[in-house]
């Protein structure tokens, strides 16, 4: 009797709480433009030791372009566009256009500590796709 009480109640509980858990994740939207655009700017502020008026252009720039980049993105997707190298060469345009305007934001420290994060590789991998797809 002592160990089928707690069975139950651990029956019981589940039963009632894994619906609850589930009807929480089908409910997360995903992140909107603006918060995406202030997760970033906030990681690169910690990252990169942002001053205050560097993050508001960093926010302000990821805001527009990713907006451009959704509504670009969401025009291919309407018109049916199968190829996803189409996609892709959206993207890498609006993120070289982020990189290039932060190089104008960033100090050379900044900057330096930017590529080190990652960014140099992404440089490098939209640069050789660029290239492959200009050699076709």
């Amino acid at each position: 009797m002592k160990k089928i009480i707690p069975a139950i109640a651990a029956v019981f509980l589940t039963a009632v709480i894994s619906p609850c858990i589930s009807n929480a994740q089908e409910q997360q939207e995903p992140p909107t433009v603006t918060e995406m655009a202030a997760t970033e700017a906030e990681r690169l502020e910690r990252l990169l030791g942002l001053e205050y008026w560097q993050v508001f252009y960093v926010d302000s720039t990821l805001q527009h372009d990713y907006q451009a980049m959704k509504d670009e993105l969401t025009e291919l997707g309407k018109a049916k566009v199968s190829n996803s190298s189409m996609y892709v060469a959206v993207q890498d345009k609006w993120m070289d256009r982020i990189d290039s305007t932060y190089r104008k934001y960033f100090t050379d420290s900044q900057w330096k500590a930017y590529l080190k994060s990652g960014a140099a590789k992404q440089q490098k991998a939209r640069e050789k796709r660029k290239a492959k797809s200009e050699g076709k």
